[in-house]
């Protein structure tokens, strides 16, 4: 299905873009990457839009699309403010959240645990991006769910792959379950304060991963 090649596109291209594959401002042609994926352009298009969409990428009007790839000045500034955001969201859920969400969080963490037996990254930020989005939307407030989502969407590529540091899934899992503790019993504080160490501290993995990343790919 489309769908489905433009999601091995966008991982694909993801980590071109960390391993070295690709330089900042290099263009992403249409035609050579449908050949190199030996599929229609359709999933291709769908794959860079996805890649602008993240801020990978930008579509400079009749000349096509260039990879931008994000400074660490800006890529730690991105993860400081989802830091917050995510403490927010979590002090309210805490006030908020219903019974029947706190049965959603459990199921979540229980497909991410069966994603780490897997050894499945991919699988587990799937099951990952769940969690955090029911939390969003407990907090009760409308307009900011949508800045979590923009910001979450804009970081995706930046927080899959970083689950991919040796320990980190693990890691991630025991602080979910201390997010939802936290949530069952209305501790707003330690809510706040579980969810903005669990998302700050992927800015600082990420930067190890990177420099993994790019020691494989020489």
């Amino acid at each position: 299905m489309p769908q489905r090649q433009a999601d091995t596109i966008v991982n694909a291209l993801e980590e071109l873009v960390f391993t070295g594959g690709f330089n900042d401002r290099d263009r992403l042609d249409e035609l050579r990457l449908a050949r190199q994926f030996g599929v229609s352009r359709t999933p291709i298009r769908e794959a860079l839009q996805r890649l602008v969409a993240s801020g990978l990428a930008e579509q400079i009007p009749r000349r096509g699309v260039f990879v931008r790839q994000p400074g660490p000045v800006e890529l730690m500034e991105m993860f400081e403010t989802m830091a917050e955001i995510e403490g927010v969201c979590g002090r309210l859920a805490a006030q908020r959240i219903s019974d029947a969400a706190i049965r959603q969080l459990d199921a979540a963490n229980a497909a991410c645990k069966a994603a780490i037996a897997a050894a499945d990254a991919d699988g587990y930020y799937r099951e990952n991006e769940t969690f955090h989005h029911a939390i969003y939307h407990q907090a009760g407030n409308g307009f900011l769910e949508q800045e979590a989502l923009r910001l979450h969407r804009r970081l995706k590529p930046f927080r899959r792959l970083q689950l991919r540091l040796r320990g980190r899934m693990e890691q991630s899992m025991a602080e979910h379950e201390a997010v939802v503790d936290a949530l069952r019993n209305g501790e707003a504080a330690r809510a706040a304060e579980t969810l903005r160490g669990h998302v700050a501290i992927q800015g600082e993995k990420f930067h190890l991963l990177m420099s993994s990343l790019r020691d494989a790919a020489h």
